[in-house]
Order: C-alpha cells, then structure tokens, then sequence
C-alpha cells in the first residue's frame, strides 16, 4: 500500500481520472490518504479522515510513510491563511489545512522539509464552547460556494460542516446524506443550541442540505456563499428575499 499526502493548499478529488470530471470534494494541504489505483498522471486515493474516495492528479501528493500516515500528530493551521515553508519556498494554506508530521513548528515528509509559525489548532484539547465554536464557524462566512470544496476559498454545505466539526475533533462523513445517520435528535427546533446541524430534504425525501444552528431562529450554512438565514419550524428563509429556500427534515446534536 502506498500512502501519500496533499502537498498543496488544496487538491480537487473528482470522480473520473480527467480535468473535466465533477469536483466531489478536496484534500486541503497535509491531509492523508491512501493510493488505490494509478492511472496516466491520476491516481485513486482514499482519504485517511473520512474514507472518501476520488480522482486527484499524482503530482499535488506526495508519499509518506505508514508511521506518519498512522501515528503523526495532525494539528490543523488556525489562521484564516497561513504561510508554510516547504522545502525552502513559501507557500499559502487554508484554514483548518493539516499540520500533519511538523512538531514545534518543524516536519519531514520522506526528503520533503516542512517549516510552520503559524497558528497552532490542537484539535485534541480543543473544548466545545461558545466562543472557540463561533470563531471556528464565523472563519468561513462569506466563503463562496463550491460544489465539492472543504475550504474557506470554496465550500458546499457539507464541507463546511464536516470542517467545524473537524476542528473540535469530531468526525463526519463527507456528505450530508450520510451526515444525517450520525448524532442524536432533536425533537424541535425551540430546543437547539448553537453547533447543532440542521438537515433538509426535497419533495423525494432525499437529504441535499445540511448547515449549522446559531439560535432559535438563525442558521448557517453554504448556500451560494456561507450565509446567515432565519430558520422555522418549516425550513430556512432567506434573510434578502424572504423566500423559503430549504424544506427542514431533522436536527441533529453530535457534541
């Protein structure tokens, strides 16, 4: 088994090996994965975080070794951009980009050398409360949607709250539909906190949308870009339009 790593900000995963297949998600810098098939310039890779699989070109990874795949620290890059020397040339990463390997600002991936001074997010002793999750959540407002994208330069709803999640150590899938079948449930809207996740369905049931409770009446999520709407016991309104945007099927409480 080969085991590589994102060695740019941000690497698209599509579903076929070509530039014109779908974006269904991203490895942002530092996360893992594994290689399952190589094929001309593009390879299979599972994702180490969430197990999700796509299409993403060989040269934006780099391999590493099973110890770090399996036992390096993965802090994540706190600022909303951060610089990183990365064998003696700087580079520009994302919020929430993994500092995978690099310890007291210092790492190697094999003959690749990693230097970082920036913003440290130890997601291991980072606590759940008000403020550390609204400075988590609040990074990405504004961020333009992007079907597929996990970073604040570009995210789809479920990125989004796969990412905030990532951040306090709790793992969810990649998409909302399987988002869904996590956590406890939550019997009305009156009684969500902030941090609780909002699913949505259409008119076959199918969950396409997920975002995050601020409030009794606020929500946040990636619809066209990371926005703030009033939300109901029907579903989500838009604060500009007054028009009802997104059916509501299900809250669910995963801290």
């Amino acid at each position: 088994m080969v085991y590589a790593v994102c060695c740019v900000p941000v690497a698209s995963l599509r579903l076929a090996p070509s530039q014109a297949s779908e974006l269904s998600s991203q490895l942002l810098f530092g996360e893992c994965c594994k290689i399952l098939l190589n094929e001309k310039g593009w390879v299979l890779v599972q994702c180490q975080y969430d197990g999700y699989e796509g299409w993403c070109q060989i040269n934006q990874l780099t391999e590493i070794t099973v110890d770090d795949f399996l036992y390096a620290k993965k802090d994540l890059a706190g600022g909303w951009v951060n610089d990183i020397i990365y064998n003696g040339q700087l580079m520009h990463i994302p919020f929430g980009s993994s500092l995978t390997g690099i310890i007291n600002g210092k790492g190697e991936w094999k003959k690749n050398i990693l230097k970082f001074s920036g913003r440290v997010w130890n997601i291991s002793t980072a606590k759940n409360d008000t403020k550390l999750l609204k400075e988590i959540i609040f990074a990405y407002l504004n961020s333009p949607y992007l079907w597929g994208g996990k970073s604040v330069f570009g995210v789809d709803c479920s990125g989004f709250t796969q990412m905030v999640y990532k951040f306090f150590n709790i793992v969810l899938p990649r998409d909302a539909q399987h988002q869904v079948e996590k956590g406890e449930a939550i019997g009305f809207l009156q009684e969500a906190i902030l941090g609780d996740l909002a699913f949505f369905d259409n008119a076959e049931g199918n969950i396409i949308h997920a975002g995050i409770i601020l409030g009794e009446n606020e929500i946040i999520h990636a619809a066209g870009k990371v926005r703030i709407d009033k939300i109901d016991a029907q579903g989500i309104l838009n604060t500009d339009t007054g028009e009802r945007t997104h059916n509501l099927r299900i809250i669910k409480r995963f801290f």
